[in-house]
């Protein structure tokens, strides 16, 4: 199957609700050991998150790493000498493959290996890429068995789809539980901080949580179909009156819960 083909725009449409997230991991990582730290984001998409860490970390140095063009032309807007002294820039890579080739401080990756099959076993070369008192921090969707992928995997393989979708679709096993993520960072000799959260997201507009997965999870389906367009109708009309079903609109919007799961490895000094 092609890799996905991705919308900055579409993306962007949740951008407050997608940073969040973001935040809440920024606000338990250190600050790093040095005046001017050396810090790489894996999977920076847009770039808008990736501003958060030229805004906490003002004199630092940062590089954005993504392998969509889409997304790095979007970033380009904020590349640049940041107010405080330090310089933001992005560059393609493809996170499966990358290695840090210069020690880092800090290491970070927001909503991205999902994407990466057995993604922890980069984990060993990352943290060895820290310098001594750097951090590696992360966080993932933990949503994999929530109603609006569910729902998404049951169409792509039904009768109608599974010919042209039944490999397209990330399975349950995307991500890894907390305390798995947690022994494997400890078994790398990192002091590791694991935790998950569920926000409970409330959406406005006419099926906000399929404009939601239009912008991430869906990506493969778009993508496989973007050349059938009746197969594509077919399968949003299905999956809309689902979700409709799943996730019924209140009277002050959609709720729309959605479990992540974070964690930060400190290599030792």
């Amino acid at each position: 199957m092609p890799a996905p083909t991705w919308d900055p725009a579409q993306y962007l449409r949740h951008a407050d609700h997608r940073a969040r997230p973001f935040t809440d991991l920024l606000a338990r990582v250190p600050g790093p050991p040095t005046d001017s730290p050396r810090i790489a984001d894996l999977g920076c998409g847009p770039g808008n998150v990736t501003t958060l860490l030229a805004e906490r970390w003002p004199t630092a140095r940062i590089t954005g790493y993504d392998n969509s063009p889409e997304m790095l032309t979007r970033a380009e807007a904020h590349a640049g000498p940041t107010p405080g002294g330090g310089r933001l820039d992005f560059a393609h890579a493809d996170v499966r493959t990358w290695a840090p080739e210069e020690p880092y401080d800090l290491i970070v990756s927001n909503a991205t290996l999902q994407w990466i099959p057995r993604h922890a076993e980069r984990f060993a070369e990352w943290t060895a890429g820290l310098k001594p008192g750097g951090t590696f921090a992360f966080q993932v969707p933990g949503n994999f068995g929530a109603p609006s992928h569910q729902l998404m995997r049951d169409l792509a393989h039904s009768a109608r789809f599974k010919d042209r979708l039944a490999d397209t679709l990330r399975h349950d096993d995307a991500v890894l539980a907390p305390e798995t993520y947690l022994e494997k960072l400890a078994d790398l000799g990192c002091t590791a901080d694991v935790w998950e959260t569920t926000y409970i997201h409330l959406l406005h507009g006419e099926d906000p949580v399929l404009d939601w997965v239009e912008g991430t999870g869906l990506r493969p389906v778009l993508t496989a179909l973007a050349d059938a367009p009746e197969a594509r109708h077919d399968f949003l009309t299905a999956y809309r009156t689902a979700l409709r079903q799943a996730y019924p609109t209140g009277p002050h919007g959609t709720p729309f819960p959605f479990r992540r799961i974070f964690a930060v490895a400190h290599r030792s000094r």
